[in-house]
């Protein structure tokens, strides 16, 4: 066993870098997607930027971040082109890490910095919500939003409504358009305060809130493995974050913004685009999609992992047809583009260092077959004529999991969902007719908000498949139609 030292910038070296980005939030999705990337264009681009962490609740992690001068390691795990991976790097473009509640001042002055350019968030779902108790004195707002227009109203101020001075805001939330929501919610502080039109004309004429689609899958600290880390690293590191290798951040913004923010010049997946809405689609579509549908396939073939239903070679046949033949069909991006997302989205189920169960992601199936699936059984009908027949009996294969009872090897069945459509599920299945079942499931309107009877053919093909998989099994069932 080597001796640990501490991590601190006099124990490891630290840059000293202008300080060009004020980051809302100091969880692991942050440190190890977006300070990951600003290290990456540290690295291999003229950017030569720091960030300040404010914490934006008044709890939270920054007195663990400044214990280690903000230097911390990044563990990324996965298979790049085929070959697996598992590299470890410092991170050192952290500056500071403030609390704005008990160092209000400091948090306040940050809007005083003329190098300040970009402000990045992650401050969950809820974060970005406007809150009508907030005041403009408060110290600080209680609202991610609120703080957000203290700064910039505070910009305003100091350099006299410099149109050189505005800041450029990444939301990374997952809500869809999330600099929409929040570029609404800056407005609506604008009017309580009565800031003003003049500062309204300068947010709206030098700030931009661009929408983001961010896309890496972070497991955070590695609990298991961190003393064989620290071993490797030869430091105390208690703030390591482990994270998938595949990352993409999808920018809803004018190709001038990436000359500020060369992501690109980087040679990472970050993308500015003139919509984000299309690379939403693509994701829901073809990584959560194939997901929903695979999942209760692979577990009533006796399979639990999601890496190990991909190298089925039954199953992987059928998550293969289901993505590259059906739900590719649908989308409208370039193909060879899609192509390439799709074969990124298998390279990451294969992740030899993730054991994801497959019952993990079965947990309100219908909902999500209804939000991931069911656009694309649509969109594949309209567009061929037909119905694409993987994704109708990945459907059929949810309705039979929602039957409960064992698999051949024993393993309990058991469904988890809305005590609602777990009562449907299990009178349909008491009548032991699937004639009954079908009709009953496809015209649940409180599951998909419309009777699915309506789409012609739907019905006697999951009866169908209803049949085969109850007379010869999952995995004898799903053959037929490869």
């Amino acid at each position: 066993m080597k001796k640990l030292q501490a991590l601190n910038k006099r124990t490891a070296p630290k840059s000293v870098m202008p300080e060009k980005v004020i980051q809302f939030g100091e969880g692991n999705f942050l440190r190890a997607f977006v300070d990951w990337i600003i290290y990456n264009m540290n690295q291999k681009t003229d950017f030569n930027g720091s960030v300040v962490i404010v914490q934006p609740l008044a709890n939270g992690m920054i007195d663990w971040l400044n214990g280690q001068d903000c230097l911390y390691h990044v563990n990324l795990q996965g298979l790049e082109d085929g070959k697996p991976v598992n590299s470890l790097t410092r991170i050192d473009v952290v500056s500071r890490a403030l609390n704005p509640y008990s160092q209000n001042q400091a948090f306040m002055a940050l809007a005083d910095q003329p190098e300040i350019r970009f402000v990045i968030s992650n401050t969950t779902e809820a974060g970005i919500a406007f809150d009508p108790t907030c005041k403009l004195d408060d110290a600080p707002a209680s609202s991610y939003p609120g703080k957000l227009v203290q700064l910039l109203y505070r910009r305003y101020q100091t350099f006299n409504g410099d149109p050189t001075k505005g800041l450029i805001i990444f939301p990374c939330e997952l809500i869809f358009l999330n600099g929409h929501v929040l570029k609404d919610c800056i407005y609506k502080y604008i009017e309580l305060w009565n800031l003003g039109d003049d500062f309204k004309k300068w947010f709206t004429d030098c700030c931009g809130v661009y929408a983001t689609l961010v896309d890496r899958i972070v497991p955070g600290f590695p609990r298991k493995e961190i003393k064989d880390i620290q071993q490797k690293i030869c430091y105390e590191d208690n703030l390591v974050v482990q994270a998938e290798i595949f990352h993409l951040w999808v920018i809803e913004a004018p190709k001038e913004i990436a000359e500020e923010f060369p992501a690109d010049k980087a040679g990472l997946h970050v993308l500015f685009v003139p919509s984000e809405e299309p690379y939403h689609e693509r994701k829901v579509t073809l990584l959560n999609g194939p997901h929903t549908v695979l999942s209760p396939v692979a577990f009533l073939s006796g399979i639990n992992i999601v890496r190990d239903a991909c190298k089925d070679p039954v199953v992987g046949k059928y998550i293969h047809k289901v993505q590259f033949e059906e739900l590719m069909e649908t989308l409208n991006l370039p193909k060879d583009e899609l192509q390439k997302f799709a074969s990124d989205v298998l390279e990451r189920f294969m992740n030899p260092f993730v054991d994801h169960q497959v019952t993990s992601i079965m947990l309100n199936s219908f909902p999500k077959y209804q939000t991931r699936d069911l656009p694309g059984v649509k969109t594949y009908l309209e567009r061929k004529g037909e119905l694409p027949q993987g994704l109708v009996f990945g459907l059929a294969a949810i309705i039979t999991y929602y039957k409960g009872g064992k698999r051949d090897d024993g393993t309990e069945i058991v469904p988890n969902d809305s005590q609602e459509i777990m009562d449907l599920l299990k009178n349909l299945w008491a009548t032991g007719d699937t004639q009954k079942v079908t009709d009953g499931v496809l015209s649940a309107t409180q599951i998909w908000g419309e009777d699915l009877n309506n789409i012609p053919g739907l019905n006697a093909l999951v009866k169908k498949d209803l049949d085969l998989i109850q007379e010869k099994g999952m995995l004898e069932a799903v053959k037929t139609i490869l």
